[in-house]
């Protein structure tokens, strides 16, 4: 199994910046990608960014350019940087690991509320 951690989020005003963390303990060794989702009151999870061990990244096309995702794979953390903030980043962000076999795995969720 493997354990997520996630530190960060809080409360910013639209053109500010806030950087959340994650770490991924237990059978990390099975770990090829790690990132970040978001899921805003009533509507569905998505894709914020996501990054590999080889340092490939990919972005949703809302944050490209205004965030940045960042790793260190020997400690199997990551984050995210994320700058000029828009009152429709407020959400729930999710740190999320995809293993071998299919599996995911997600952490607890921290909330980034974005206001004047």
């Amino acid at each position: 199994q493997v354990q997520i951690v996630e530190s960060g989020g809080g409360s910013a005003q639209p053109g500010g910046s806030l950087r959340l963390s994650c770490t991924a303990t237990g059978r990390v060794i099975t770990i090829y990608r790690m990132g970040w989702y978001r899921q805003a009151p009533g509507k569905q999870r998505e894709l914020v960014a996501t990054i590999t061990p080889g340092g490939d990244r990919n972005y949703a096309y809302s944050v490209e350019g205004r965030f940045t995702i960042s790793g260190d794979y020997s400690k199997h953390t990551v984050f995210l940087q994320m700058d000029n903030l828009e009152p429709e980043d407020t959400a729930a962000y999710y740190c999320n690991a995809a293993a071998s076999n299919y599996r995911e795995f997600w952490g607890q969720g921290t909330q980034v509320t974005v206001s004047a």
